[in-house]
């Protein structure tokens, strides 16, 4: 068994650590660029005037940063070479993004909007597997260079989880369909263009079958952004919209009628593991620089590091570090090589996981950092409100237990490798 990471991975690694230095902190440094990362980040990221919708200053900032990245060939690593990616695997996302994560804030890589220079981009996965190619012809292009979007609406106000039981409806009328119903947490659509709008077109609540996505302009009559949500963490980029004898033709249809939720859960697993990984380096950085703290730090005439009650702590997050790198490495390995849904189990093991750590770890932080540790000085508060997100978003943490327990107890089966024939 060989644990070392390939090593065209650890140099592609450094290739972006030096593009980061030479085009991106430059760019987070000008203009004072710097205020939407410091103590003042959230007020700068927050459009208080506009409904807490984040800042025209902050997205162009981004937006200018995936232009930078996507020149150079980094924004597009896990798409296929023919659409201008490296065919960038599991594993190679998820050590890129721990890594960028353990880099701490910074423009390279804001989780609060799922922003990197390496995009984690799902919508563009699914448009090539599932679009048809008039789809394909007017979407692929600006989605590869992140200058399009669509938002997803799954998400009910009285249906979370149990997205099978969704009240939302689409009902044929000649040639067109007509959609009713209402979604929530539609991150992004603020700025989308469409929204892929999940619906009912046939069978009874509770089916797997019978729900069809739909990719709706949001310019359509009937369709209306109610409100955007606050939360935790500012700015707020989550909608909620209602559906009105909103009327879409067949060929908005992504994938094929009635096997809507076959799109959503295809890519799962990916997202996941790449999000566990991220959880993962925030957690790291949060464990690293309360260790350096500790070492400058002398009250009472001795360094904090000198304590156990300092040293413990931090050394069951660093355990737990260790151990969990281990399963999210070899998860991503084996969905390479045995196909995204074979391990599907240990893919909920790490997500659950990792997120509860990094929330551990940025709570511990502040506490070894004292007041300043509270303070927006310091990232931690930052990073435990972002992190807090994940172990309720994507399948909060007891979906993910309930899911390995299937797993465990029978109830449901993996999914076969790759190239492997069940009879």
């Amino acid at each position: 068994m060989n644990f070392d990471l390939p090593s065209e991975l650890t140099e592609y690694l450094a290739e972006l650590d030096d593009f980061i230095e030479r085009e991106i902190k430059p760019l987070e440094e000008q203009d004072d660029n710097i205020r939407f990362f410091d103590h003042r980040r959230e007020d700068a990221r927050t459009d208080w005037d506009r409904g807490g919708l984040p800042s025209e200053e902050w997205e162009a900032l981004l937006a200018e940063a995936v232009r930078r990245a996507d020149r150079a060939g980094h924004y597009r690593y896990p798409a296929p070479k023919e659409y201008g990616g490296k065919n960038g695997t599991n594993l190679g996302m998820a050590v890129i993004r721990e890594h960028f994560a353990a880099r701490g804030l910074g423009l390279h890589n804001d989780l609060q909007n799922e922003h990197s220079i390496v995009g984690n981009n799902i919508s563009l996965l699914l448009m090539l597997h599932y679009g048809s190619d008039a789809q394909k012809a007017e979407w692929v292009d600006s989605l590869a260079n992140g200058t399009q979007s669509f938002a997803f609406g799954i998400t009910e106000p009285e249906h979370g989880s149990d997205a099978t039981h969704m009240e939302t409806s689409a009902v044929r009328d000649g040639d067109e369909w007509v959609i009713n119903g209402q979604k929530t947490w539609n991150t992004g659509i603020h700025k989308a263009t469409h929204d892929l709008i999940f619906a009912r077109t046939s069978g009874n609540a509770g089916d797997g079958a019978g729900i069809t996505a739909f990719l709706v302009p949001s310019k359509s009559d009937g369709f209306k952004v109610e409100e955007m949500l606050w939360t935790f963490n500012m700015p707020t980029d989550h909608g909620r919209v209602s559906l009105t004898d909103v009327r879409v033709t067949a060929d908005t249809i992504l994938g094929q009628e009635g096997r809507g939720l076959q799109v959503v859960q295809h890519f799962f697993n990916e997202n996941r593991i790449r999000q566990a990984a991220a959880s993962l380096g925030a957690a790291q950085f949060c464990i690293n620089e309360s260790v350096e703290y500790a070492k400058h730090r002398s009250p009472f005439g001795k360094s904090l590091a000198t304590n156990q009650a300092i040293q413990f702590p931090l050394v069951e997050l660093q355990t737990q570090c260790e151990m969990i790198r281990a399963l999210i490495h070899k998860t991503a390995w084996q969905m390479d090589t045995l196909g995204a849904f074979a391990v599907s189990d240990k893919v909920s093991m790490c997500n659950y996981w990792s997120n509860r750590l990094c929330c551990e770890a940025a709570d511990r932080a502040m506490q070894v950092h004292g007041g300043l540790g509270y303070s927006r000085h310091k990232p931690f508060e930052h990073i435990y409100r972002h992190h807090r997100r994940y172990r309720i978003t994507e399948g909060a943490e007891e979906i993910q237990m309930r899911r390995i327990a299937g797993y465990m107890f029978g109830f449901m089966k993996q999914q076969a490798p790759k190239g492997v024939v069940e009879n």
